[in-house]
């Protein structure tokens, strides 16, 4: 396999069998395009399609979701899971109209500054939004490298994968070509290649049920409807996780996520 022949399968693949009706490819707005990819972290596509068109319809501006109180972020956020990227999602928001008068930063280097925003997710801001000649790897990238040009190695590492992307990439249209890569990636997943193993920046996750995600979780859902004391909080649980849960509402509120007043815990307004 060689970057160029790898470019000319994938373009193929995208043009008979891409996915291209979802919805943050029906746009080229910075602002949509951030919040599809905050919620496509660690989130299958089919999952993130209705809360994305629901957000949207709630917070349709970066301006409206700065304005709103971080309460009615987490509402509208249950359900999608790991509740921090809708309070970084908040913080960036707020940042971009202080420091940015509300315009979305066009730079990596300025999309990085805002909060919560890493080196992936402003690069594909860049790429999607902007159409720059940026190059990133996230999961169903490493996938289709790792597949066509390291079929029998283990503990890839993506700096082995940067390069071939580099020569890859399609000059002047990186929207088209990541959009195009990622698709492909996700159907040889869904074809049943499993490489992510033989990367070298893959880690196994633990179990949902009883972690403290599960826990996280839970928490949150209970404060939708009001303020809670511990011991209500204890009895939404079928099992003793006593310890688990009072070292999650510790975590929860060093995050910002939820605040305590007298003896009642609440989301953060």
């Amino acid at each position: 396999m060689t970057p160029k022949r790898f470019r000319t399968l994938v373009l193929t693949h995208y043009a008979q069998s891409g996915r291209h009706t979802l919805p943050w490819r029906e746009t080229k707005d910075p602002y949509k395009i951030l919040v599809s990819e905050i919620m496509l972290q660690q989130t299958q596509v089919e999952r993130v399609i209705p809360f994305y068109q629901t957000f949207l319809k709630e917070f349709p501006t970066v301006g409206v979701l700065a304005e709103a109180p971080l309460s009615s972020v987490l509402v509208r956020w249950q359900g999608l899971g790991y509740n921090r990227r809708a309070k970084m999602l908040h913080e960036a928001s707020k940042a971009i109209v202080r420091d940015y008068a509300g315009k979305m930063p066009r730079t990596v280097e300025e999309l990085e500054k805002l909060p919560g925003i890493g080196p992936y997710t402003a690069r594909a801001v860049a790429a999607f939004a902007y159409n720059q000649d940026v190059v990133f790897v996230e999961t169903n990238l490493r996938t289709a490298v790792i597949h066509h040009f390291f079929p029998g190695e283990a503990k890839v590492s993506d700096v082995q994968i940067y390069p071939i992307l580099e020569k890859a990439l399609v000059q002047g249209d990186a929207r088209t070509w990541y959009a195009a890569l990622m698709d492909y990636g996700s159907f040889l997943k869904r074809s049943g290649v499993r490489v992510n193993a033989k990367s070298a920046h893959y880690a196994k996750q633990a179990p949902f049920k009883g972690s403290g995600r599960e826990a996280r979780g839970a928490i949150l859902r209970a404060l939708m409807d009001g303020a809670k004391t511990e011991k209500a909080l204890l009895g939404t649980f079928e099992t003793d996780r006593a310890e688990q849960i009072q070292e999650q509402l510790v975590k929860l509120q060093k995050e910002g996520l939820i605040q305590k007043t007298g003896a009642r815990y609440l989301l953060s307004a």
